[in-house]
């Protein structure tokens, strides 16, 4: 843990990687004006992915949660998205967010959803890198996570980086997580070779 420090470097407006499989993809913040990427990537989801993501059966978001999401700043909320570069149209198929507890918090609460054709090829671990690192730049430290406890993919990941369980009601389970933890925990990972892209980006 003693070789993550805040980076010295200002947030990169866009990184560059590779999945597990070769495709070609970037990573980059989201912004205001991605509402629209962010409505048709809910609406790509599987059905169960979407229920495990957002415990709602709709089939595509309301205004508000879109919307919600979509008012990134960089600081109390931070989000992160990835795009395929190999499809013309180089459509997003992940995202993730951080949304600071209160004005000043050093606490905040993570969520991350990809597309099921993306899943198990490595972009979990590079998007994760990507806001975990953004996340400590602005003094985020720890975070929470509330999940389904059938969610055994993202479980996993998560407890790979660190995270321990704090309580359990019914279907939702609760976790804790250092961010500095997670990182060192990130960096020590070969897998995929890409997330080492990650970190020269953020300067650790």
């Amino acid at each position: 843990m003693d070789s993550i420090a805040p980076p010295p470097a200002p947030i990169p407006k866009s990184i560059t990687a590779t999945l597990r499989d070769g495709t070609n993809i970037r990573l980059r913040p989201i912004r205001p004006d991605d509402e629209d990427q962010i409505e048709q990537g809910i609406r790509d989801m599987s059905d169960r992915s979407r229920y495990l993501r957002f415990f709602s059966a709709f089939k595509a978001a309301p205004p508000s949660v879109v919307k919600r999401l979509a008012d990134v700043d960089g600081v109390f909320h931070i989000g992160w998205g990835m795009v395929n570069l190999d499809l013309g149209d180089c459509p997003a198929f992940a995202a993730a967010h951080i949304i600071r507890d209160g004005e000043g918090d050093h606490c905040g609460e993570f969520s991350i959803a990809i597309l099921d054709e993306y899943q198990s090829r490595g972009a979990s671990r590079l998007l994760t890198a990507s806001i975990f690192a953004h996340a400590f730049h602005e003094g985020i430290t720890d975070l929470r996570m509330d999940m389904l406890s059938e969610n055994s993919k993202a479980r996993r990941l998560i407890l790979a980086l660190g995270a321990t369980l704090a309580s359990s009601e019914g279907p939702v389970s609760h976790y804790r997580l250092d961010v500095r933890t997670a990182l060192a925990a990130l960096k020590k990972m070969e897998k995929p070779e890409a997330i080492r892209e990650i970190f020269k980006a953020f300067g650790i």
